[in-house]
């Protein structure tokens, strides 16, 4: 009896506009160990410029282009029915008045926000009545109190996003890295349902 070819669709793929989506793009292949390798070129898919920027491509795509090369061979299929295929120009490159000047604005953005949150909360006063609790004095600026607070404050935005620049700190994700992905999952689930109502409505 024949080996089974065993397929596992990935979860998402990026591609340049006009590029041709393969077989080894969008899934892993087991078969024996060497013939898979000649299956990795065979074409699922040309992407059209009509297409946008997200492709669905169905397991069944991929099902009906073995079987055209592959009639007689069972195919073992795993993992999920769809894959996301994102379509993406060349990246230019930033302005860099553009860039200086969202820095600037988030910059002033995020200091209004802890000046304000300060302000709320009567950050000074709180300082204030820990310096007295600790010496006894009343001071309008404890500064070796506010100066290690505003230290604080900068290492722990760094330890939360866990980057300086583009170094990671450590391997373990941040809370924002996490946000981001949960976010992503939603939007993957969102397009491959709207794309199975939009089949259904076709048919």
């Amino acid at each position: 009896m024949e080996s089974p070819l065993y397929i596992l669709l990935r979860k998402r793929l990026t591609l340049k506009p006009r590029d041709v989506i393969t077989l080894g793009d969008v899934c892993q292949l087991y078969w024996d160990g060497t013939r898979e390798e000649k299956l990795r070129s065979l074409p699922i898919y040309q992407v059209k410029p009509e297409d946008g920027e997200l492709i669905i491509i169905d397991i069944m795509q991929v099902i009906q282009a073995l079987r055209s090369r592959l009639p007689d061979v069972p195919l073992e299929v795993q993992g999920a029915p769809q894959i996301i295929v994102e379509v993406r120009n060349l990246r230019k490159k930033p302005n860099p008045l553009l860039v200086i000047a969202v820095w600037l604005i988030l910059f002033a953005g995020s200091g209004m926000a802890i000046m304000n949150f300060h302000t709320d909360v009567s950050m000074q006063q709180v300082h204030q009545r820990i310096y007295f609790l600790l010496t006894g004095e009343h001071v309008e600026h404890p500064l070796w109190l506010q100066i290690p607070y505003s230290i604080g404050i900068g290492l722990g935005m760094v330890l939360f996003f866990n980057h300086i620049f583009r170094k990671r700190i450590h391997e373990e994700p941040s809370p924002l890295e996490v946000e981001l992905f949960t976010y992503q999952q939603s939007l993957d689930q969102y397009y491959i349902h709207h794309e199975n109502k939009e089949n259904e409505r076709s048919k």
